[in-house]
């Protein structure tokens, strides 16, 4: 990660008197490898990791590159930072107003004197948007943990069973197998429920026929996995079918688009408009993809108000939906890596409808 800070310097020509002050927790993970709380001071003269005795020693070796500062009773994480401006010369703080609160930010401006206060502006976001080689390797893990997940659960599943309990059985799974965590809460919709896009698993019990919606993935490395699949318990009725097999066409059309230099706009348009060609206009109400990484939901995002242009190494999902109230839903999402001639699928599983 050495190589991160040093970039983000470049990118942003900074001098010998201006430095960078992180606190959103994604972003100090990314430039140190540092998983705890408290926040980072990257500048021409100094790579500082501030924060309290609980997490000194785990700081030390997480970030070897970085020296660890540590507050008492009398030292706060802003005295601190004050105190390295002051001995390195730095007259300028780039901060990420898109984290901090008011009044964090005007307690930062309290405490350390005598600087410049200018927005990092989502730089180091913009960084994270091309993905490297481990973090791609990282995010492939996690999204196998969560296909294998998938592939052991579907034997489980049966008329009875609560979507609670498929929820806790899918993260259970990854967790025991080698996951370090869980990318976000598991949405499991049963039936009825399939039709609210971000459903909390609740005691409804699966019934034959019913259409099983599962979004959930695990964390491998501190990076994201992101996968859903709509299966049927039983036969489906003909309408729930029909809406599957749209969802299913409409994001192997969009899938097969992705490739570097695209707009994002436009592959959300090739979902959206196979959709409501097909007689479900007005019932695709979210944006068909969003980047992964350290965050689930990252930038930028295939969506009708982004007209961001897709690069090679960035990890985005393709996830059309159909939401009918009162009836179900069918949401079929895949994770692919965007190369200069297509995309590749870090998801494994198949798409196909699975009638258990």
């Amino acid at each position: 990660m050495t190589e991160r800070p040093l970039k983000l310097m470049d990118a942003m020509k900074l001098d010998k008197h201006e430095g960078v002050l992180v606190h959103n927790p994604s972003n100090i993970f990314y430039l140190s490898g540092y998983t705890g709380e408290g926040l980072v001071l990257i500048a021409r003269g100094v790579w500082a990791i501030v924060t309290d005795f609980r997490y000194t020693e785990a700081a030390e070796k997480q970030s070897p590159d970085f020296v660890v500062k540590m507050t008492d009773k009398s030292l706060t994480h802003d005295a601190i930072v004050n105190k390295l401006c002051r001995e390195h010369g730095i007259d300028t703080l780039y901060y990420e107003d898109d984290y901090l609160t008011v009044r964090a930010f005007e307690e930062c401006k309290a405490a350390i004197a005598g600087v410049e206060w200018k927005s990092l502006n989502g730089a180091v976001q913009r960084q994270r948007e091309i993905k490297d080689e481990t973090e791609i390797a990282l995010m492939a893990k996690a999204c196998e943990l969560t296909g294998e997940a998938f592939e052991r659960i579907l034997p489980t599943l049966r008329e009875g069973m609560t979507e609670k309990e498929i929820a806790l059985n899918l993260e259970f799974d990854m967790l025991s197998h080698g996951a370090t965590g869980i990318a976000f809460s598991t949405i499991v919709a049963a039936g009825a429920n399939g039709s609210l896009p971000h459903a909390v698993p609740g005691d409804y019990r699966l019934r034959k026929g019913d259409m099983v919606t599962m979004d959930f993935g695990a964390k491998f490395g501190g990076y994201c996995a992101d996968m859903t699949r709509t299966i049927a318990l039983g036969e489906p009725s003909a309408e729930m079918r029909k809406v599957y097999e749209t969802v299913l066409a409409a994001q192997r059309l969009a899938q097969d688009a992705v490739m570097e230099g695209k707009n994002c706009h436009d592959i959300d348009a090739i979902a959206r408009d196979y959709i409501y060609q097909h007689g479900y206009e007005g019932r695709f109400g979210h944006g068909l993809g969003h980047c992964v990484g350290i965050d689930i939901h990252e930038n930028p995002r295939f969506s009708m108000l982004c007209n961001a242009i897709t690069k090679e190494n960035m990890v985005i999902t393709v996830e059309p939906g159909i939401y009918l109230p009162g009836i179900g839903g069918v949401r079929i999402e895949n994770s692919v890596v965007v190369k200069k001639e297509g995309c590749v699928s870090l998801t494994k599983p198949s798409c196909e409808l699975i009638i258990l």
